[in-house]
């Protein structure tokens, strides 16, 4: 392993209010993903919690908390239950195709439709196509985007429901943002349907695990997270498995609640190294 690999420059942002847990403040630390090894450094920092925002690589780094925990789905021992697997038949005449990282007016459309209903006050609401194109597009590794489509009619493709955009790691599929109709009333848990297909599409690949970002204890949007299983966490001693008396302990927790898949992308906070100006 070269040198630019092993010791990358890491900057730290400056304290700003936290997007999860009202009343706290979070911090960053990043580092710049670029050179013929960006894959290999996208992949180790995946492995210790990195999640990338277009050519950085940043994890949270807050002082006086460690609320954001980074998890992954076993995808090769992964097993849907009931309400899964309807989600999966639901949803099963999807089109489903692997495009390049080439942002398209059709998904920022998509995308704007989602943002307004979900969240109209997100820091994500003021993109604009030049933003959306910089997300998808400005990455120095592996990635592709998802898209969902409802069949067509053998001439021109039919209706654009879903997309992910998607990073190909070494040891599975990290999934950066997900987006789709949230008013779509024959569709309903296209967001849980998303994450499945990676899945699944993980385990056929031989890939091992599906990373789904951050999971936030106490953050109603991030509970979506806990339902798919085996699901293992980062801890201090390295990655270890939830037990099924915790994650059915987790799992009740926001059972009584609407799923927030139905509602939530798998996304973080994705501008670490825009916070550039806030050094």
């Amino acid at each position: 392993m070269t040198a630019p690999v092993r010791f990358p420059r890491f900057f730290v942002t400056s304290p700003a209010p936290c997007p999860y847990l009202a009343g706290r403040m979070e911090r960053k630390v990043f580092t710049e993903l670029k050179g013929p090894h960006a894959d290999a450094l996208n992949d180790a920092l995946s492995r210790i919690g990195f999640r990338r925002s277009q050519t950085v690589a940043y994890r949270p780094s807050c002082g006086d908390c460690s609320a954001c925990v980074s998890v992954r789905v076993c995808a090769t021992e992964f097993r849907p239950s009931s309400t899964q697997r309807r989600n999966l038949k639901r949803n099963l005449d999807l089109v489903v195709t692997e495009c390049k990282p080439w942002a398209t007016p059709e998904q920022f459309e998509l995308l704007r439709a989602y943002l307004g209903t979900r969240h109209p006050d997100g820091g994500m609401a003021q993109m604009d196509e030049v933003d959306f194109a910089d997300m998808v597009e400005h990455t120095p590794v592996t990635s592709f985007v998802m898209e969902y489509r409802e069949p067509g009619d053998g001439v021109t493709p039919g209706r654009l429901v879903g997309a992910c955009l998607t990073d190909r790691q070494g040891d599975g599929l990290s999934m950066i943002y997900s987006f789709y109709d949230p008013a779509h009333e024959a569709r309903a848990g296209l967001g849980n349907f998303i994450i499945l297909d990676h899945i699944r599409r993980a385990a056929r690949m031989g890939l091992p695990y599906v990373y789904l970002g951050y999971w936030v204890e106490g953050s109603e949007r991030m509970q979506y997270k806990v339902r798919y299983r085996p699901l293992e966490r980062l801890g201090r001693d390295g990655w270890e498995r939830l037990s099924d008396a915790e994650q059915d302990r987790l799992i009740q927790s926001v059972a009584r609640t609407p799923d927030p898949a139905e509602g939530q992308p798998v996304a973080d906070s994705l501008s670490p190294a825009a916070d550039n100006d806030r050094l």
